[in-house]
């Protein structure tokens, strides 16, 4: 079977590439340029890194050139959900619409069978429905950030690293001779957040702070606490940086676009009882009814028991069975049963009192 690994020039993917020819594939290796700091005449080394690897292990090696759609696609909607007041997942938006969409292209024209990659997750298929689960490693799980991946795009995906933890990979390169790729630093950020992302819209949206500062911090009440620097800059749940004195710690709470206000309040102001999702997707709709249906609102976050899940007209309504801190709209809402994820959607809102009242 001839095999697309998607090769990233990290420790990762170029293990995958040995462990697939260990296991008799024929591999090809693809590097996506989506995204550099580099000017467009240099090549970035993670390019060059991939490459090396790929003639190292004497396999094809292709370069696929995105960054227009990438930057159309991910980069504007990235800075749109900011100047919107919430909190975009660039990754979950990009793996499917960019990563998956491009390998799979270029696997059909490579006439390969299927694609690779280096995620810390498991497909099961099930019932002719195809499922991911958490890695082996809870520490590199990445199954969070896969949920919108299509039944197709999962029937044609091979995870070779699902059941591995990340350094027993390191030292299986180390031992293979590929001691460079195995001390490579990690970047567990954002690929195109160079230093936080208030610096990146910074660089992208002209005149950020003079269209935007001079808005007021407010309490519950809507009572003015001081000035802030402009609403993009906050997120819900955050502590630091907010430059004012309440007496306590306090947090961002709400953030409202249309007032330039952010509202502020304490750790117990953060908890909810319930929130809205939209955008969802679902490998089977009657899983929701499981008993054992738990959602996570953040990467590595704890997973919170469901009360009750409504859905009606592609927005979900879910009652926490104990209250969740720090919703923040604009990311992902993933469902698992067990370490099986079974859908997900982006958060809308909280839900009111009168709202989770009329649910349950």
């Amino acid at each position: 079977m001839r095999v697309l690994v998607g090769m990233s020039g990290g420790v990762d993917s170029s293990a995958v590439c040995i462990m697939l020819m260990d296991m008799g594939y024929e591999v090809v290796g693809a590097t996506l340029r989506m995204w550099e700091r580099t000017s467009d005449n240099e090549e970035p080394q993670f390019i060059t890194d991939a490459r090396n690897l790929a003639n190292r292990l004497g396999i094809e090696h292709h370069v696929i050139d995105i960054r227009d759609q990438f930057k159309e696609g991910v980069i504007k909607p990235f800075i749109d959900e900011y100047m919107n007041g919430r909190t975009p997942n660039p990754c979950v938006m990009c793996n499917p619409n960019f990563k998956w969409a491009s390998l799979m292209a270029t696997a059909d024209k490579l006439k390969c069978d299927k694609i690779a990659t280096g995620h810390y997750v498991n497909i099961i298929e099930e019932n002719n429905r195809f499922f991911i689960e958490e890695g082996g490693d809870g520490t590199k799980d990445q199954s969070y950030f896969l949920w919108q991946l299509s039944q197709e795009q999962l029937s044609q995906t091979i995870f070779p690293l699902g059941r591995y933890i990340k350094s027993d990979v390191k030292e299986m390169m180390r031992q293979r001779g590929f001691e460079s790729s195995a001390n490579k630093t990690e970047s567990m950020e954002i690929c195109f957040i160079e230093k936080d992302y208030r610096t990146f819209l910074r660089q992208n949206v002209k005149d950020i702070d003079q269209r935007f500062a001079g808005g007021y911090f407010v309490d519950k009440l809507g009572k003015r606490l001081g000035q802030h620097k402009g609403y993009p800059f906050y997120t819900i749940g955050q502590r630091k940086g907010l430059e004012i004195a309440l007496g306590r710690p306090a947090y961002v709470t709400k953030i409202n676009p249309i007032k330039n206000t952010v509202k502020l309040g304490f750790e117990e102001d953060l908890f909810v009882n319930g929130m809205k999702i939209d955008g969802c997707k679902f490998v089977d709709e009657s899983l929701l009814s499981s008993a054992d249906l738990v959602v996570r609102i953040r990467y590595r976050g704890t997973p919170y028991k469901i009360k009750k899940l409504v859905l009606a007209e592609e927005v979900v309504s879910v009652v926490f069975d104990s209250p969740a801190s720090a919703i923040a709209p604009g990311q992902s809402a993933v469902f698992y049963i067990g370490n099986r994820v079974v859908g997900g959607g982006f958060i809308n809102s909280p839900l009111s009192d009168r709202e989770i009242e009329a649910i349950l």
